[in-house]
């Protein structure tokens, strides 16, 4: 049985929709895989940040993107959040963008 994939809301879509090429075909290859086998591919793919949190790390000829996402019952990835990086730290802005994000969904107010 396969997983499927959502969004936060249509913004959170066109967002990674709107990546950089290169990044936005990683988004698609990886997702695809997640799609099939779930929602924890492993370093260096995707990483646990803690709390439910995930993040699928993408990486590209124009940069580095990561992009925010948690589970749900029933099979359900929903995306949270993406940025492009600029600095090897995660700016804690976006980190908190996507932790609110969850708990959203967690309890089930969705845009």
């Amino acid at each position: 049985m396969e997983y499927a994939i959502d969004y936060y809301s249509e913004g959170v879509e066109q967002e990674i929709l709107a990546l950089p090429d290169t990044l936005a075909a990683r988004y698609v290859v990886l997702t695809r895989r997640m799609v099939a086998v779930g929602p924890n591919l492993g370093e260096p793919h995707t990483k646990s940040m803690g709390d439910g949190l995930l993040e699928l790390r993408l990486k590209g000829a124009e940069g580095i993107a990561r992009v925010f996402y948690c589970t749900q019952v029933g099979r359900r990835i929903v995306m949270l959040h993406s940025f492009i990086k600029k600095t090897s730290r995660t700016p804690p802005r976006e980190l908190e963008i996507a932790l609110n994000r969850m708990k959203e969904v967690k309890h089930g107010h969705t845009r």
